[in-house]
């Protein structure tokens, strides 16, 4: 409570009590929307399982299903296999401006050649 004089005497003003019912409701909505930060974050999730054949895919299918690569970097995949033709071997992906071994081992799992 805060007491303030005016002109025609002391008045008191008294805060509203933060409602209890509410601070349940409100940590409840932010662990929800915390677990749902890391759901969304997760390195499992956006990802396809089911494996992309680089030689065959364009761009979009290689941005969606390799982790780590945007449509950017799929683009420059697409154009280096046709200045260079298919792909012989999984690491040779790293020779993609952008694309680097930590990539290729992130995906090795989900890449094919044929």
């Amino acid at each position: 409570m805060t007491s303030q004089f005016t002109k025609h005497g002391p008045t008191v003003l008294c805060r509203k009590p933060a409602s209890r019912a509410r601070a349940p409701i409100a940590i409840a909505a932010q662990a929800l929307a915390f677990v749902a930060l890391l759901l969304g974050l997760s390195p499992l999730t956006g990802f396809a399982t089911e494996p992309v054949n680089i030689n065959l895919a364009p761009a979009e299918v290689l941005a969606e299903s390799l982790q780590g690569v945007g449509i950017a970097k799929a683009h420059r995949i697409v154009e280096y296999r046709e200045a260079h033709g298919p792909f012989a071997h999984i690491d040779e992906l790293a020779a993609v401006q952008g694309i680097g071994l930590a990539t290729v081992e992130k995906n090795r799992s989900v890449i094919r050649l044929q």
